[in-house]
């Protein structure tokens, strides 16, 4: 069947997509592994995630609801002192 370009199915054996799945793993692994060992760049990637989800006021608030549920909802509240 030929693709849009007119090709019979010759596809190329150069380029990351033209590996098998479990080669491009490898590749994608040690590429995180690297990525990671920065910490810097590790920590300014988990702020940008901490500013893009807090804008999600919703969520937020979902967040802050199950945390005082799980404390009881006694905060402040502590007869014991």
């Amino acid at each position: 069947m030929a693709d849009k370009k007119g090709n019979q199915g010759d596809t190329s054996n150069r380029g990351f997509a033209s590996m098998d799945d479990e080669k491009q793993r490898e590749i994608a692994r040690k590429g995180g592994e690297e990525v990671s060992k920065n910490r810097e760049h590790m920590a300014e990637i988990g702020k940008k995630g901490g500013e893009e989800v807090s804008k999600n006021r919703e969520h937020m608030a979902e967040i802050g609801k199950k945390g005082g549920e799980s404390s009881g909802g006694n905060r402040g509240n502590n007869k014991s002192r």
